[in-house]
């Protein structure tokens, strides 16, 4: 399996945590639908990299050069030193506000809120290391959602509501993107598939 797929499975992955774990302040049949769907994406997911041709490891035709086209081939995903230190702040930073969250402030139910607006400014910091500024949106959207449920918690606003809007949306978000690159993928596999109906001449 390709860096580029495993880093769409670890983003899944988060994206399916966030609801799992979220969806259960909802009410029961919205909670477990929730769970059901999200379940049933990341395994659709799975199965369609699994089935998704690997790159060719011989030389293929290649189209005209572009000026871009050595950014473009540059490796995009690498777990090297620079990604584990956007990692380790994560842990440190994520884990030092749930800390002073829980036992200074004394509302536990922000945590959700502080992950993933942590989990979002984190993306920052991959979309810099791996030269994917697409990862800025996602990182946006992400930040969005923690900041929004930490006003939500900090207002008094009930469980549910901080759940949903920081929990069960950052998921749908991860996992959507996750999907959305599968998509984009699979574009000029298409494209550059010949139609079964073209005519012969």
């Amino acid at each position: 399996m390709t860096r580029e797929r495993t880093g769409r499975i670890i983003g899944a992955s988060f994206g399916l945590a966030f609801i799992q774990v979220n969806a259960g302040a909802l009410p029961v049949a919205a909670g477990t639908a929730l769970r059901v769907l999200a379940v049933a994406a990341f395994v659709a997911l799975l199965i369609t990299l699994r089935r998704a041709p690997a790159p060719a490891s011989g030389p293929a035709p290649r189209p005209a050069p572009r000026p871009e086209a050595a950014a473009e081939a540059a490796p995009a995903v690498h777990f090297g030193r620079r990604y584990r230190y956007v990692v380790a702040a994560e842990a440190v930073v994520g884990v030092a506000g749930i800390v002073v969250i829980n036992n200074v402030l004394h509302t536990p139910r922000a945590t959700v809120g502080w992950i993933a607006l942590v989990v979002g400014v984190h993306f920052f910091g991959l979309a810099v290391v791996w030269r994917m500024p697409a990862l800025h949106l996602l990182g946006a959207g992400l930040s969005g959602c923690g900041a929004a449920g930490l006003a939500l918690a900090a207002a008094g606003a009930p469980q549910a509501a901080v759940a949903a809007v920081a929990g069960v949306l950052p998921g749908a978000l991860l996992l959507g993107s996750a999907w959305w690159k599968v998509r984009g993928d699979a574009e000029p596999r298409r494209a550059a598939t010949p139609s079964s109906g073209a005519a012969v001449s």
